[in-house]
């Protein structure tokens, strides 16, 4: 596997930071995910959810094949035990504040002495610098709502909605990763590691960058519309007669060619030479009067033949679809975007991947996540601790 040999130690919890690890875990890495007595958070995802709903897909999302110790960093011997830990780490990452990282003698700088090598990933809220930067954040309040990511998605005049869970973090995952990741090939040239961080702020006005490019340039940007009041009427969504949701994306926006086309296929030609749609301009002044037209156009035809219809026309089309419509894709598996993970009863789960793919290297399955502190005697034994060290650390919860 391609990170085979690489050891990571996280301290952190809910989502953003334990899914980089994960990532990396998933390409190979040894992953040992560090826990306060209690635990992440996240374990408890499902506890007030219905009997019958066994497991908790949240939390093993993110946390598939680590090893899990349970130190209590509030211990002189739980934070020495933690520090020995990373000072063996090729990757420590963390989304523990950095004041309280500082106060226990886990920040950068102090494990950086144990260990120049350490590639040290911090994952924060708001970032490092700024009036904001100790503030608690969470992907609804930093990437969501503070990055504009939030007022950008509702359409004008509808108030705003919250997010669904982890959308925000999962993309700040991505980019702690490949900041990492560029840390340890520096480090493969100069020998020494160095800090790296992402937010969940700066991860949002990336995520929303191409409408923030015009924002930061013109000092304005367009709201999003309604589906009615939508200026290009060809990148838009329309229902089927049978009740399937089809989204439209047109090449080059106005595109002439595919306006045809759209017509064609859904047997209007008489749309083409209407002259209050002839043109790109025409079709974004009339849109409520088009989108009409193309509504009942839409209404007329069962999916299964607009699918048809547009697949001769090689449209640009998707259809709208659900969580359980995702679920049975097969587009969805063969893409690589579903993982299988061992149950731990002896069969496996479908779960999703990294979006990310290695032919010749694929990843097909990977164990469960930990049980809480399922590893601590191990890793460590690993790190040199006597068996009654570490049965004396339990005994004073530095351990569990």
């Amino acid at each position: 596997m391609l990170l085979r040999g690489v050891k990571v130690v996280e301290f952190a919890s809910y989502i953003a930071a334990p899914a980089a690890a994960c990532m990396l875990g998933d390409w190979g890495a040894d992953v040992i995910k560090v826990e306060r007595p209690g635990g992440d958070a996240m374990r408890a995802a499902f506890a007030d959810v219905k009997s019958e709903l066994k497991g908790n897909p949240t939390f093993d999302l993110d946390n598939r094949g680590k090893r899990a110790v349970v130190l209590d960093t509030s211990k002189p011997e739980g934070r020495d035990a933690l520090a020995r830990l990373a000072a063996d780490a090729d990757v420590f990452i963390t989304n523990v504040r950095p004041a309280a990282l500082k106060r226990a003698g886990l920040d950068y700088d102090t494990l950086k002495q144990a260990n120049p090598r350490v590639v040290y990933a911090l994952v924060t809220g708001y970032g490092l610098e700024g009036p904001d930067a100790g503030r608690p954040g969470f992907d609804v309040t930093a990437f969501w709502a503070r990055s504009g990511v939030g007022a950008m998605t509702a359409p004008k005049g509808m108030d705003p909605f919250m997010i669904r869970s982890g959308f925000g973090d999962h993309i700040t995952a991505l980019s702690t990763v490949g900041a990492i990741l560029a840390a340890l090939f520096e480090r493969e040239r100069s020998g020494q590691g160095r800090m790296v961080a992402s937010s969940l702020l700066a991860s949002g006005v990336y995520t929303m960058g191409s409408d923030l490019a015009v924002q930061l340039k013109f000092g304005r940007v367009a709201s999003m519309k309604t589906r009615d009041q939508s200026i290009n009427p060809i990148g838009n969504v329309y229902k089927s007669a049978d009740g399937r949701w089809v989204v439209l994306n047109p090449r080059g926006g106005g595109s002439n060619r595919d306006w045809i086309e759209v017509c064609k296929a859904l047997g209007r030609e008489e749309l083409i030479e209407d002259e209050r749609f002839a043109t790109g301009k025409g079709r974004r002044a009339n849109s409520p009067d088009l989108i009409a037209e193309l509504d009942r156009a839409f209404a007329e035809l069962p999916f299964d033949e607009i699918a048809r219809r547009f697949d001769a026309a090689d449209l640009v089309w998707s259809p709208l679809q659900t969580p359980a419509d995702v679920a049975a894709d097969p587009q969805v598996a063969a893409s690589g975007a579903v993982i299988q993970v061992e149950d731990g009863e002896g069969g496996t789960y479908p779960s999703p991947a990294a979006p990310m793919i290695f032919p010749g290297a694929e990843v097909r399955m990977r164990p469960r996540s930990p049980h809480l502190g399922e590893h601590t005697r191990e890793v460590l034994s690993e790190l040199g601790y006597a068996a009654a060290d570490i049965e004396a650390m339990y005994a004073s919860g530095a351990a569990a």
